[in-house]
């Protein structure tokens, strides 16, 4: 038997920038738009991506971000979830769908966020996208959050 003279390697994620619109090869390439979108503000520590309960990773996504709340909708099972810290401002909050510039309404969803100084609660939400239909990907929304704890706001993406 002859030995594979091309060793298994491990491909980089892909960001790429194209008419200056970001691209992203997978969902994992989520938290490094956010790294990168956050550096100005409140810099993104801790991410998490978007999965239901029946395990589909593709939603659609209808949000306010000046109420700072999103919902994202499951493309299988079509189970209606809040996002963060929503579930707490839903009668102020005026969601509108998301649309990718391809007109797919389709996305992967990662949220990051920003931690206060010496505290585990959350500073600073960030919400990503990816078009699993172009690969466009960037942060649709970013909103200060009040949310005492971020492993529970991770927990409710």
């Amino acid at each position: 038997m002859v030995a594979n003279p091309f060793p298994k390697i491990s491909v980089p994620m892909a960001i790429q920038y194209r008419d200056d619109q970001v691209y992203a090869d997978t969902q994992n390439d989520l938290p490094e738009v956010i790294r990168r979108y956050s550096t100005d503000i409140y810099p993104a520590e801790h991410f998490a991506d978007a999965v239901c309960k029946c395990g589909c990773k593709t939603f659609e996504l209808a949000l306010d971000e000046t109420e700072g709340a999103a919902v994202r909708v499951c493309t299988q099972c079509e189970a209606e979830h809040s996002i963060g810290d929503t579930e707490e401002y839903p009668e102020d909050a005026e969601l509108e769908f998301c649309e990718c510039l391809c007109d797919a309404v389709v996305f992967e969803i990662t949220v990051g966020v920003a931690l206060k100084p010496d505290s585990q609660d959350v500073r600073w939400l960030y919400l990503a996208c990816r078009c699993p239909e172009c690969n466009l990907a960037g942060c649709y929304a970013d909103w200060k959050s009040e949310s005492l704890g971020y492993r529970k706001l991770l927990d409710n993406v």
